[in-house]
C-alpha cells in the first residue's frame, strides 16, 4: 500500500488494514524491538522509534 492510503488513519487502523496486527502483536510481547520498527515502517509511521519505545517503556498500558 502506498503511505499516502494511510492518512488519517491510526496506527492499530493502519495495522489492521495492511493485515500486520498480529506481526505486530507478536513482536511486542516479544519485546523485540527491531521487528516493530520494522512493521511500523511498513504502514508509514513516521516516528516509529517513538512509537515502539513507548510501548517497550509502559507495556501494561498498551495492553502488551
Amino acid at each position: 500500500m502506498d503511505e499516502n492510503q494511510y492518512s488519517g488513519m491510526t496506527v492499530n487502523e493502519r495495522l489492521v488494514e495492511a493485515e500486520l496486527l498480529a506481526a505486530f502483536d507478536v513482536a511486542s510481547r516479544a519485546r523485540d524491538r527491531d521487528a516493530m520498527l520494522d512493521i511500523l515502517s511498513q504502514v508509514g509511521v513516521k516516528d516509529t522509534a517513538g512509537s515502539a519505545d513507548a510501548i517497550l517503556a509502559n507495556p501494561p498500558r498498551y495492553r502488551y
